[in-house]
């Protein structure tokens, strides 16, 4: 999948001008999880956000989880999972969030998909393109494209059952359980 990314900033007079364009920088691809894209866009460290600099957020390793106090911008490809969602075991899917930064946000019980997790986030997510089931502990929603999710760090998993790709949006805000 190619993301294209636009990144704004000013010139030496203040005025703006495009900093960069071009394919996404960061991309992880998890572990235990087959051609799953995360394309990570842009990282704030703090909020509020300082809107000079810098001119480059993501030259850096980014897991799941954004900087504490921070937030993160990215789009993600979920390919259908028909073909290996059932060889993932609990040991599988904590190796899987283990290698995106995120140990301890998989679900240990007998959660109703294998990937189950939580993150102490408010995350905003659009389908752009595709389909997907949000899976929560009691129920599911099919998100289509144009459908919006705000997702305020519950027991959660996307699942995509059709048999083609599906593209996400999501901005993560770190947040607390307090």
């Amino acid at each position: 999948m190619d993301v294209r990314r636009i990144v704004t900033g000013h010139d030496a007079d203040g005025k703006a001008i495009v900093v960069s364009d071009g394919p996404t920088p960061n991309v992880l691809k998890p572990d235990n999880r087959p051609g799953v894209e995360i394309h990570n866009l842009w990282v704030l460290d703090e909020s509020p956000a300082k809107v000079h600099g810098p001119e480059e957020s993501v030259d850096r390793k980014i897991g799941l989880l954004p900087p504490k106090n921070g937030s993160v911008f990215r789009v993600i490809k979920f390919p259908p999972e028909k073909d290996w969602i059932d060889d993932v075991d609990a040991e599988a899917a904590k190796s899987s969030f283990a290698s995106i930064g995120a140990e301890g946000a998989s679900d240990q019980g007998e959660p109703p998909h294998p990937l189950m997790h939580k993150t102490e986030t408010v995350d905003y997510a659009i389908c752009l393109q595709g389909e997907i089931y949000l899976v929560l502990d009691d129920s599911e929603v099919l998100m289509k494209a144009g459908d919006t999710c705000v997702q305020r760090g519950t027991n959660h998993a996307w699942s995509n059952r059709s048999d083609a790709d599906c593209h996400m949006m999501f901005s993560l805000v770190d947040g607390t359980f307090e």
